[in-house]
């Protein structure tokens, strides 16, 4: 009887068969969600189902997420030891350049020196000739004279002196020889 107390009760609550019908549909409407939503608490299996494939979803989209963070990192750390290595054949190149003007500037002073001591052995050689010149007797210094001023023939006795001196020293080997 409480049924058909709170039907009458429903009934006379609702103004009119329209009224009545719409009411009836909004309980029909609320009852099947509640019945999916038990129906879909009630499904272990599916509700696993669906949870393993939003975490398969995740994890996919971490492992992107990861390999993306892991290029990047490797783009920086390339890009930093290409850095490194410019900087390092930057300060390779300036020592280079610095060992290099060192040994211009010792060449150069190696250069002075060696042309300052040519030039004092050339000023004494000369005052010794000078000095040596003053002490030859004057037949002797005409024939260095004219030696100086014409060289070849100076050169075509002397080859000529040292032809005769070595003919000399190998006949006096040869009969000593005997």
């Amino acid at each position: 009887m409480s049924g058909g107390a709170e039907e009458s009760k429903g009934a006379r609550g609702a103004k009119g068969p329209e009224e009545l019908r719409r009411h009836i549909e909004q309980t029909r409407s609320g009852a099947g969600d509640n019945a999916a939503d038990l129906a879909g608490k009630a499904d272990v299996k599916g509700r696993a189902l669906t949870r393993a494939a939003d975490l398969k979803d995740k994890a996919g989209a971490m492992t992107v997420q990861l390999r993306s963070s892991v290029g990047q990192a490797g783009h920086a750390v390339q890009d930093r030891a290409a850095q490194a290595g410019h900087a390092v054949q930057d300060r390779a190149t300036e020592a280079g350049h610095a060992v290099q003007d060192r040994a211009t500037e010792a060449k150069h002073a190696v250069q002075d020196r060696a042309t300052r001591t040519g030039h004092t052995v050339q000023d004494r050689a000369a005052r010794a000739g000078h000095a040596v010149e003053g002490r030859v007797p004057r037949p002797v210094r005409t024939v260095v004279q004219a030696g100086l001023r014409h060289p070849k023939p100076v050169l075509v006795a002397g080859a000529a002196v040292g032809a005769v001196v070595a003919t000399g020293v190998l006949r006096r080997r040869h009969h000593g020889h005997r």
